[in-house]
């Protein structure tokens, strides 16, 4: 008959399992479930068999288990502190995400203002030839006609070179009308009457504080470029801008928020992985256990368990985890 004494150390011993099942279930790793079928059976042992030494099973759970059980509780706090960091990270992300969104403008957005901004520079170009052609000091352009560049230009126009844009923007005087308002060259003035000013926008550039706006005339292979600060349209050879791939739409600040979103997305795949996540020594360290637990002669041979727990303590007792 076992005394009140040995009843306790069972009972505590059945604690002691049930806190290393809940570990093993957490982590989900085959060898600490191994190690915790492992020890239903010693303690198993010991209930069944009450001429046993009681003392050895209390001895086991103080060297071996309890010892486990507080390392794997390390890990799992280890592992909830990197988790923490990546989930501030990722909340950083979040809150970026929603101010840049805040302030956005849309690709869908800017291809209607294309349309918009189209018809106001066709209407203008139009005004600009009656303007000219009567000789009159009225003001050719339609109302917020540079609101567009403005607006758009940080997020969808596309950067070249201060030397392209300045060699952009040379022309002959001899070759260009132009008055207080405006300077077109003839031949592109007498492009866009013989095709009635129909033109589509095509792209936007910027170098720096320097903006133009590019336009192809429609049933034409023909490009001009609009510079807002100066009110100047020019022919443009589109080659030499369009190496860059001009048809590209997507906003600068889009493309950074899909930037944010695939590296939150990234931060919850690592933090899946980080939870449950056991350092390789450790793991290593566990399967020798398991062995010494499995193939030895438990009661025979306390000692080497004694050996696998001041391990597991050196472990519990160091930074390198």
């Amino acid at each position: 008959m076992m005394d009140d004494a040995g009843k306790a150390i069972l009972s505590d011993s059945n604690r002691i399992i049930s806190k290393l099942q809940l570990l093993s279930v957490f982590f989900g790793d085959e060898i600490i479930y191994r190690i915790y079928l492992r020890s239903q059976v010693i303690h198993q042992l010991f209930e069944d068999n009450p001429e046993l030494d009681i003392n050895k099973l209390e001895l086991f759970h103080l060297q071996f288990t309890q010892t486990l059980l507080d390392l794997l509780k390390k890990i799992k706090k280890n592992n909830e502190k990197s988790i923490m960091i990546l989930l501030d990270e990722i909340q950083l992300n979040k809150d970026l995400i929603e101010k840049i969104r805040e302030s956005l403008f849309s690709s869908e957005q800017f291809r209607l203002e294309q349309q918009r901004q189209a018809l106001k520079i066709n209407t203008s170009l139009r005004k600009l030839y009656q303007v000219l052609s009567d000789d009159t000091s009225e003001y050719p352009f339609s109302k917020n006609v540079n609101s567009f560049s403005a607006r758009y230009s940080p997020d969808f126009y596309f950067d070249v070179g201060r030397d392209l844009m300045t060699e952009l923007m040379q022309y002959t005087p001899a070759e260009v009308y132009s008055n207080a308002y405006a300077t077109i060259q003839r031949k592109l003035m007498g492009t866009l009457c013989k095709y009635d000013f129909r033109s589509s926008f095509f792209c936007g550039l910027k170098a720096g504080e320097m903006i133009a706006e590019v336009y192809q005339i429609n049933d034409t292979d023909r490009f001009f470029i609009y510079f807002p600060a100066r009110g100047l349209f020019l022919f443009v050879d589109i080659t030499k801008i369009n190496a860059g791939g001009t048809h590209n739409e997507l906003s600068k600040k889009e493309a950074f928020i899909r930037e944010l979103l695939d590296k939150n997305d990234q931060l919850n795949s690592s933090i899946n992985m980080i939870k449950t996540a056991i350092p390789a020594n450790i793991k290593t360290l566990l399967t020798e256990n398991y062995k010494k637990l499995n193939d030895i002669n438990f009661l025979q041979n306390i000692s080497d368990v004694d050996v696998q727990a001041n391990m597991l303590k050196s472990m519990l007792n160091t930074d390198m985890m």
